[in-house]
Parts: C-alpha cells; structure tokens; sequence
C-alpha cells in the first residue's frame, strides 16, 4: 500500500514552451521566429508583420497538435515560483502567500509588444494572474469520489439519557437529583466576542521607522501621517507640484520638531534637504501656471520651463559650435535641427518636410555633404529621405553621437527631454514673423543665440550687459562686419528693440584664480551686442542664470 500511495502521489510538472520573434539584425526589416521545442527550426521572414503571423500559426498548430491537458499535472507556472506574476519582496517585506488552485489548464501568455508567447500547462488561479493569459484548453476533474466510511454515531448505539438527569445507587429511586443538569451546549447564549488586540501603528517615513514612544504624541502621528501621504502621492497617475511643496514643507517643519527631541543631526539635515525641495516644487508650480514668485514682476510662460531644460540647451548649441562638420551658416543650421532630433541616442526620424522647412537653397547638396564627411548616415537615398512623409520617416543615425560602453555621448539628457528640446528649437526656427518675413538661415542662428542669452526679463547678456559681438558671428558662420545686417532683420521681425554696439574692456585674467595683484592684466577692447528681446518672444528663451 505505501508503494501504491508514494506512486499516486507523483506529479509530472506541466509542459511549457515559447514561440519569439526577434530582430536578424539593427536597422534590417526581417525577423526570424524561433520555437523552443527541439524538433522546431527557426524562420527567417521579411518583415514583422509576416513574422507575427507565422509565429501565430506556428503556435496553433502545436496546440491542436499536442494532448489535451493533464488534470494531475503539476502547475508549470508554481515550479518556476511564480515569478511572472508575483512581485518578489523587498529585504524589510515578507514573501506574497500563493496557493495554486482551480482545474490545470493549457495557457498562452502574450507579450504586450507581440514579440513572444508562451505556452503554460499550469492551474487556473496562477492563469487567471496574467494579465494577458488565454485559455486554450482544460483538463477534465480527476474522479476522487470513494466508499465513505460508516460513521461511527451511526454504528454505535445510540446513548440512552435519562430525561430526569443521573441516578446513583446509593440513592432512592425516583429520587430528585440534588443538582440540576446543565443545559446543552448549542442552548447555552453565546459568549461575548473578545474585543481585538489592536496594535500600535508603526509610521514609516523616507526610508525611517518612527518610534512608537517618540513624544510629543502629536509629532508621532504627523510624522506617521506624512509618511501615508508620501505614499500615496506616489500612487498618483499625474503630479501635482502644489500638493508635493505642501508635503515637503510639512515634512521639513516635522523633522526639525524631531531632530530638536532626539538630538539627531541627521534629522536636521533632512529637514534641510526638505525645505530646498519644497522651494523648488514650488517654484516648478509656478513656472506650470504662468506666475510669479513673491516679490517678482509678471511671470512668462515659458516653453521650456525649468533652468535645467535651459542649460541642456546651451549645451546643445555649443556643442553644434564646436563639432560642426561643415561651414557656413546653412549647414550650421541644419546640423543643430539634426543634432536635436538625434541627441540622446544618435538614432532618429526624419521626413522631407523637416528639411523643406528650413531656409536652405539646396538641402539635397548639403546633406549629400553631410553624408560623404561621415557625419550623416540615412536608410535610402537623398531623393527618397526628400520625398518621404510622415507616415514613412526615413531613419538618420549621427555615429558621434551614438553612445557606447566607453564613450556614454556628450549629453546627460534623457530620452524624455530630447523631444522637447527639439520642439523648442523648431518653435524657434519657425517662428511666424521670421518665417514670413522669408529670413535666411543665419538670422535664424542668431534667433537661437539671442534666446539662450539673455535674462529672465529679455535684456541681451548676463546680467543685461550684452554679448559678445565676435562670438555671436562665430556662432552665426559670418563675419562680424556682416553681424549688424542679421541685428537689422531680427529688430524688422520685432524679435530684439533698443539694439546697440557697445565698445567695452574685456580682462583675461580670472578675477578668482589670479590672486597677484602686482601682475599687469592683459585688456582688450571688444564690441558687445546689448538690446532687449521683444515681450512677444520672451516664452522661446531660456534665461541665464
């Protein structure tokens, strides 16, 4: 019998297998489906879609090939712990309990993306987990029914009581008991229930538990309190600055209350790091809305909006200055628009009318420059990056600025921020007055050079004291001679007033590291640029810090 029973105890884990579909290689369009069953061989097929349907049908025909579904299969999906489903605990969290349960059945869980589908013998509770699970097939009930046993109430015979209670020998018949029986138990009222032991709440707050026996009782609870609505605010689908300064502020003022009772400098320098974070989500939230912080003239609602969107754009436009490929105002211009649609991974998308958009003469010719110094490579031809249209953007990769293991790109920016320092430019670029006003490509240069040079409220230069004339038309790819003609067809398109030449003294010796004072400094006179950017164009700058 122990053999027999240790056999029927034996469970063959479920079958599993996945049909993928993965790229052959970058920038090709054919794919190739691979199976993971043994006796399958991969595919090559043109193109994703033909790809896609193929690994489909690969997958149905394995389906109505196999054998239905083992009722006494083990769950594939519990052997594998139940990892695609369960999210694992953290080092201070305890495991998520699971129990597997409900008829075995055979599952496709897909891919969101259609890349791969997999294929699970498991139960119907671990199925029903996944989100994109499919049943396909399920297993019959095992037949567990069996003879019952005879109860034992019903074998022995029933127990005979006496209606008036125990009789004792000693006693005289008929005799009263000298006691009453006790009622049975299911006549007895029922008990009062115990009231619940209710355990003290432990608040838990940036990465900090607080002490049950923190005194005041009032601080113990505010900092508890904080810590739920930090959470909370995590949960949030979208931000809201104003509520996070509230709860930055909160929290400062919380943690100075409790570096004061425990003496702890760690405490205080968090209720440091909280007040500079409520300053600064404050003043995000005023930046969103269009305001003014306390004390400031009408604020400006900018397209970029906070100074770190402002300092990656300056930093694109230096770099552009310093690693041009080509010369020439025209093939400036283009290779910033380029440089912004590839910065973060040196990949991107391009259609003609990116191109017929700009003030170029011949945008064939220059980026046929750009492809044969190597700077510019595309997927097609010329003609057909020129034709192309939305729905069919041509593919652009920059190799300088693709990143690689050793070399991580010469910007810090995000996928996230490339798209809106691209629009921006564009917003630039395009602008209507210049667009109309048919203004070529080094006016536009300027544009751009103007709106990251100036102060927050339109004066040219930090601190209003003007830009260099030397350097704006080394930016602009002209002569500075030719610079005051480009300031006249910017002022015509109301984008500068009150602009003027303004000869000054440049020192080169560095106020802070040269500390001789006896040392004669070199002087050389230089021409600025001061004026005032228009109140129209003021939300396409990026003030200077």
């Amino acid at each position: 019998m122990g053999v027999e029973a240790h056999a029927t105890n034996e469970r063959v884990t479920g079958r599993t297998w996945t049909v993928r579909l993965d790229p052959v290689g970058r920038g090709r369009a054919d794919v190739r489906v691979s199976c993971s069953r043994p006796a399958c061989a991969a595919q090559v097929l043109p193109s994703a879609a033909v790809g896609r349907t193929a690994a489909v049908e690969h997958l149905k025909a394995h389906l109505r090939a196999g054998p239905a579904p083992s009722p006494s299969a083990y769950c594939a999906c519990r052997a594998a712990e139940c990892h695609t489903h369960i999210r694992p605990a953290g080092p201070r969290e305890r495991p998520a309990p699971w129990r597997c349960g409900g008829a075995v059945v055979l599952a496709v869980v897909t891919d969101r993306g259609g890349r791969w589908w997999q294929v699970m013998e498991c139960c119907s509770r671990c199925a029903a987990a996944h989100p994109t699970a499919k049943i396909a097939a399920t297993a019959p009930a095992l037949d567990r029914t069996a003879p019952s046993a005879p109860s034992r109430a019903a074998a022995a015979p029933a127990s005979m009581v006496s209606a008036v209670g125990p009789h004792f020998s000693h006693s005289a018949a008929g005799a009263n008991p000298p006691h009453e029986v006790p009622a049975p138990r299911s006549e007895r009222p029922p008990r009062p229930p115990r009231p619940a032991r209710q355990r003290a709440r432990r608040g838990r707050i940036a990465q900090r538990f607080v002490p049950h026996d923190l005194r005041p009782i009032s601080l113990r609870d505010e900092l508890t309190e904080l810590g739920e609505l930090f959470r909370a605010y995590q949960q949030r689908p979208e931000p809201d600055l104003a509520m996070l300064a509230d709860l930055h502020a909160r929290k400062a003022k919380a943690f100075s209350a409790w570096a004061e009772v425990t003496a702890d400098t760690g405490l205080r320098l968090d209720a440091q790091r909280a007040e500079q974070a409520a300053a600064t989500a404050r003043l995000q939230h005023l930046h969103r809305i269009g305001e003014a912080p306390e004390g400031e003239g009408p604020a400006v609602p900018r397209l970029l909006t906070a100074p770190a969107q402002w300092d990656h754009a300056r930093a694109v436009l230096a770099h552009v200055a310093d690693h041009a490929p080509l010369p020439g105002p025209e093939a400036r211009l283009l290779v910033v628009m380029l440089t912004l649609r590839t910065a973060q991974s040196g990949t991107g998308n391009l259609v003609g009318q990116d191109l017929k958009g700009l003030p170029l003469a011949e945008p064939e010719h220059l980026v046929e420059q750009l492809l044969e110094c190597g700077w510019l490579k595309i997927a097609g031809t010329v003609e057909e990056l020129i034709a192309s249209r939305p729905e069919n953007p041509t593919r652009i990769d920059v190799p300088s600025l693709t990143p690689d293991e050793s070399n991580p790109g010469p910007f810090t920016f995000g996928r996230k921020m490339r798209p809106k320092l691209s629009g921006w430019a564009q917003r630039v670029v395009g602008e209507k007055k210049l667009r109309k006003g048919k203004t070529t490509a080094d006016a536009r240069l300027l544009a751009l050079a103007l709106a990251t040079g100036v102060t927050a409220d339109g004066r040219l230069g930090p601190e209003g004291e003007g830009l260099d004339v030397e350097a704006l038309s080394s930016w602009c790819a002209i002569a500075p001679g030719d610079l005051r003609e480009v300031v006249d067809r910017l002022t015509a398109a109301d984008w500068l007033t009150e602009a003027v030449d303004t000869d000054t003294v440049r020192t080169d010796a560095d106020p802070v590291t040269d500390t001789d004072t006896d040392t004669d400094t070199n002087t050389d006179p230089v021409t600025v640029l001061s004026g005032r950017l228009t109140e129209r164009v003021l939300p396409l700058t990026c003030p200077l810090s």
